[in-house]
């Protein structure tokens, strides 16, 4: 009997404040749960690299310590960090896809606090710095996501309890 040789395919969890950047075949970057924060994932497609980033609030004035250990974590510290990151795969701006995930105000059903605007709001400003535009968005509602980025191909997939699974 022949077996057919599978390449191993490695997860790469990308928790709250953290970027993930990859350009290996067999990668996948995934990241859960994301109600009010976002997800920003970069592709480039001629370099053949991904990131994905985890934000959670949008300005880092609150926490300075924390924005110095986790730049992911806030939005005006999180982009020029995900830029660095894939500048270390020979990735600039320009060639650069973005697409957005996230955003939700699934734990503050009256709009309070409206983080998920929030962060929308500051993530696009902040991208606005690097003339990135955003090629495609799956935000707002009030339903978690997860996001799962499969660096072979660049698919990006989101996927919500009772929704299902769907690509962006």
């Amino acid at each position: 009997m022949k077996c057919n040789t599978i390449s191993p395919i490695k997860l790469v969890n990308v928790g709250v404040g953290e970027i993930g950047v990859s350009n290996l075949p067999g990668h996948v970057l995934k990241t859960y749960a994301l109600s009010s924060c976002v997800a920003i994932v970069t592709l480039a497609p001629r370099q053949r690299a991904v990131g994905l980033a985890h934000v959670a609030l949008p300005e880092s004035g609150l926490d300075r310590e924390l924005a110095s250990q986790k730049p992911g974590y806030f939005a005006d510290t999180c982009i020029q960090a995900l830029m660095q990151a894939m500048a270390r795969y020979g990735c600039r701006p320009k060639d650069l896809l973005v697409k957005l995930i996230g955003g939700a105000s699934h734990l503050d059903p009256y709009l309070r606090f409206d983080i998920g605007k929030r962060n929308l709001l500051a993530i696009k400003e902040h991208l606005a710095r690097y003339q990135l535009d955003v090629v495609a968005e799956e935000t707002g509602n009030g339903i978690i996501r997860t996001v799962t980025v499969i660096v072979d191909t660049g698919t990006v997939l989101v996927s919500s309890p009772g929704k299902g699974q769907w690509e962006i």
